[in-house]
């Protein structure tokens, strides 16, 4: 199967787990559930679940064992979304295309929405029976996506980022604010992946973390490029957004040429950190390309 056709099977197998796992938008409380449901299964990219199950299957987990922590992630990636473009935080009105949860509902329903989709990302790690590890393993699994949640993830980072909007950063700490924010959750996603298969490899959990790592930053840097450079239309959200609240950014620092040279190394450093795989690294070589090279 190619890559491409791997991808896509990915996507449709993380959208019939979501869907699976999110209430029925009928149950009481409809407008909550409704909201829930709204949140999670726009136009998304996906990249998170992606992660988890390349490298997962890099590792030979079947697919299925890797539905719920890939459901599991892209829960915890919606309900920040939702929460991030809240008022009282980036106060966005557009996101993946349409209007943002808090747009679409209120306020207080769509602080609602992202609560509840967290706590379910948990109870999804907790009680998929398809997830075939340990229960000391699967408490890893669930550690792994908490602390990339929380303060010191990605809570931390957007407290990091609130507290920079208007400041000047050196690389130092712009990298370290968006190792937490953005990094966390993509590195989470792969180590997921990774605990999934049962007695993992420590030293191959350790490559595929630094792989993790590189591709979580250059997502970020290609984010800001693309806030500089990108269509509204096609990401999904108001470009020039971060400009005009006056956030630190890569390009800010490093010009967009320099943006552009930082993503590439770490690529580079991805592909490095996952060589010993060989061939089976051959969707987490695909995905750390489109990340630095995506348009949206």
């Amino acid at each position: 199967m190619t890559a491409r056709a791997s991808i896509e099977q990915y996507r449709l197998a993380v959208e019939q787990a979501l869907e699976r796992w999110l209430p029925p938008a009928h149950k009481v409380p409809a407008s909550l559930h409704t909201a829930m449901r709204y949140a999670v299964l726009g136009d998304g990219k996906r990249v998170r679940p992606l992660l988890v199950y390349a490298a997962g299957t890099a590792l030979g987990v079947k697919r299925e064992a890797l539905d719920g922590p890939a459901c599991a992630v892209e829960l915890v990636h919606a309900y920040s979304l939702v929460h991030d473009d809240l008022p009282a935080m980036d106060n966005d009105d557009l996101r993946r295309g349409r209007p943002t949860c808090h747009k679409a509902y209120d306020e207080a329903t769509a602080i609602l929405a992202g609560d509840a989709l967290q706590a379910l990302a948990f109870h999804v790690l907790a009680h998929d029976p398809d997830i075939r590890v340990s229960a000391e393993q699967r408490l890893r699994m669930i550690d792994t996506i908490a602390t990339a949640s929380g303060s010191r993830g990605m809570a931390g980072g957007q407290a990091l980022d609130l507290a920079a909007v208007g400041k000047t950063l050196n690389i130092a700490e712009l990298e370290n604010m968006h190792i937490h924010k953005t990094g966390a959750l993509i590195r989470a996603s792969v180590r997921l992946g990774a605990l999934s298969q049962a007695n993992v490899d420590p030293e191959i959990l350790e490559r595929l973390d630094r792989y993790g790592k590189c591709v979580g930053l250059a997502f970020q840097i290609q984010d800001d490029i693309l806030d500089v450079e990108g269509n509204t239309e096609v990401i999904g959200k108001p470009q020039g957004s971060d400009m005009a609240r006056n956030k630190p950014t890569y390009p800010n620092l490093l010009g967009l040429d320099g943006a552009r040279r930082a993503a590439s190394e770490l690529f580079n450093e991805a592909l490095a950190a996952i060589s010993s795989l060989g061939s089976a690294a051959k969707l987490l070589q695909r995905l750390a390309g489109y990340i630095v090279e995506r348009e949206k």
